[in-house]
C-alpha cells in the first residue's frame, strides 16, 4: 500500500487519526506543565484539496467533507471541536479548501510552554515543512527517518508527551518495524504517550500484528478499529485503526461517545463496524 498523503488527506483515516490526536492533546493540557509532540512521519503539514492528487482520489469528500457542517449532538460537538477548530482555522470563508496534517493540527492545540518535533525524510516535504514553520520557535523540522527518532529523540526533554507514528505504508515489514520501533521507544521512554496509525486492509498482517503487541510486554495498549465497510475481494482500504499505548483514563469513554457519532457520517457500506480492545491492561 503507498499511503502518499497529498492523495487521501482530509480522508476517514485521517479524521479518525486526528480527532484521537486532538483528545490525547486536550488531555495534555489539562496540566500546566509543558510537552512535546514528536510527529515521526509529518509529511508537509498542510494540504490542497483541489490540487491534481487530492482531486485525483476526491478521498476528502468521504471524511471531513462530510463532518465539518455536519449536524452533531451536543457531546459528540463538545468533543470534536478542539478538531474542528483546527480545520476551521485554515478555511476561514467556510466549506474545506485546505486541511491541516497532524503537526499542523498539533501545533494549532499547543500552549506557548509546549514543543512540537516535526519529523519526516522526504527533502520535498521537508522544505515545505520548514517553511510552513519559518519563525516559529516552538517548532523543530527534522530531517530524518522517523523509525531513527523513536531512539534519538526520545526521552524528550519536557518528560511528558506524545509521539504520533504514522508511516506511508509504501514498504513491506512497516507492520513489524511499528512494533520493533515501538519496543525499543518504550524501553527509552515507559511513560510516554504513542499513538500509532495503521491501515485495515491485509487481515491477515493485522492479526499478526496485535499477536505481536499483545506479546510486547508493554503493559497498557489499546487499540481502536474503525471500518467503512466489510473486507473487500480486492485489496482496499476498507478502514484504519489507531493503537494507544498509555492512553489517558478519559479516552475510552470519549471514544464510546465519538465513534458512534463518526462511523454514522463516514461508514460506506454494512457490516462495517467500530471497536475499542484492550490488548494489554485495563
Amino acid at each position: 500500500m503507498n499511503y502518499r498523503h497529498a492523495y487521501h488527506a482530509g480522508n476517514f483515516a485521517d479524521v479518525v487519526k486526528h480527532v484521537v490526536l486532538s483528545r490525547l492533546l486536550e488531555y495534555l493540557k489539562q496540566k500546566d506543565k509543558a510537552f512535546r509532540v514528536i510527529d515521526t512521519h509529518a509529511g508537509i503539514g498542510r494540504y490542497d484539496l483541489s490540487s491534481t492528487e487530492a482531486e485525483k482520489t476526491g478521498e476528502w469528500q468521504g471524511g471531513i467533507g462530510r463532518l465539518v457542517d455536519a449536524a452533531l449532538g451536543k457531546p459528540a460537538a463538545a468533543l470534536l471541536a478542539p478538531y474542528l477548530d483546527a480545520v476551521r482555522s485554515l478555511n476561514p470563508e467556510g466549506g474545506v479548501q485546505k486541511y491541516p496534517g497532524s503537526p499542523l493540527i498539533a501545533r494549532h492545540l499547543m500552549r506557548k510552554q509546549d514543543r512540537l518535533s516535526a519529523i519526516e525524510l522526504h527533502p520535498k516535504d521537508v522544505a515545505k515543512l520548514k517553511t510552513l514553520f519559518a519563525s516559529d520557535f516552538q517548532t523543530r523540522v527534522i530531517e530524518l527517518n522517523g523509525w531513527l527518532a523513536l531512539g534519538a529523540h526520545l526521552p524528550p526533554k519536557e518528560k511528558r508527551g506524545l509521539v504520533l507514528i504514522d508511516p506511508p505504508f509504501e514498504e513491506e515489514g512497516e507492520f513489524e518495524r511499528m512494533v520493533d520501533g515501538l519496543q525499543r521507544a518504550h524501553k527509552r521512554w515507559p511513560g510516554g504517550i504513542y499513538a500509532l496509525w495503521y491501515p485495515i486492509k491485509d487481515r491477515k498482517a493485522i492479526i499478526a500484528f496485535r499477536k505481536a503487541l499483545k506479546q510486547s510486554g508493554i503493559p497498557r495498549l489499546l487499540d481502536i478499529e474503525f471500518e467503512i465497510r466489510p473486507a473487500s475481494r480486492e485489496p482496499s482500504l476498507d478502514g484504519s485503526g489507531m493503537l494507544v499505548v498509555n492512553p489517558p483514563f478519559t479516552l475510552e469513554g470519549e471514544l464510546r461517545t465519538l465513534l458512534p457519532t463518526l462511523h454514522r457520517l463516514l461508514a460506506l457500506e454494512k457490516p462495517a463496524h467500530w471497536s475499542l480492545e484492550w490488548l494489554a491492561g485495563e
